[in-house]
């Protein structure tokens, strides 16, 4: 008898912290109803399988139409044609750049930091300047280029803002 009721017990317990962890779990999901009008438009054709999709999922579409809802005509169209241009790039290329960008995310801030202004540096350059640049790039050997590269590792950084 005493061996029955434990068992039960313990099968209470372990149903009550199933419910509980998915409880947990669906309370990180988004709520169809508590997307904007102007989210559940951009993300209609998942309303039906909303609720099925992961909480995390839910999140970063929730974010992105937000993000749409709020752009202008002319953004809207960057967008569908970088989104485009993305989607007629070879596989290996976008798996090369997200892996990229993992590692620029992983970079200390101040280093992200320098990466950004020497792109912006080299994209307000004339457009003859940056291709004398690259063509000067693909002129080094691979040991020129690694010294490069290592020169400009070297190089002393501006000091952090505080």
């Amino acid at each position: 008898m005493k061996v029955k009721n434990a068992l039960a017990r313990i099968t209470v317990a372990i149903a009550a912290l199933l419910m509980f962890g998915s409880a947990l779990a669906q309370s990180d999901g988004i709520s169809w109803d508590s997307l904007s009008d102007g989210q559940r438009e951009v993300l209609s054709q998942l309303e039906t399988s909303w609720d099925s999709l992961p909480a995390e999922r839910q999140q970063r579409l929730s974010k992105g139409a937000a993000r749409w809802a709020g752009m202008s005509r002319e953004e809207r169209e960057g967008a569908r044609n970088r989104f485009r241009a993305w989607r007629e790039l070879p596989a290996d290329r976008r798996e090369q750049i997200r892996e990229r960008a993992q590692i620029f995310r992983n970079l200390p801030s101040d280093e992200q930091d320098r990466i950004r202004k020497n792109y912006r540096n080299y994209r307000e350059m004339n457009r003859d300047r940056r291709q004398q640049l690259r063509e000067r790039y693909k002129r080094m050997t691979p040991d020129q280029r690694q010294r490069l590269r290592d020169r400009l590792a070297r190089r002393p950084r501006p000091a952090g803002r505080d």
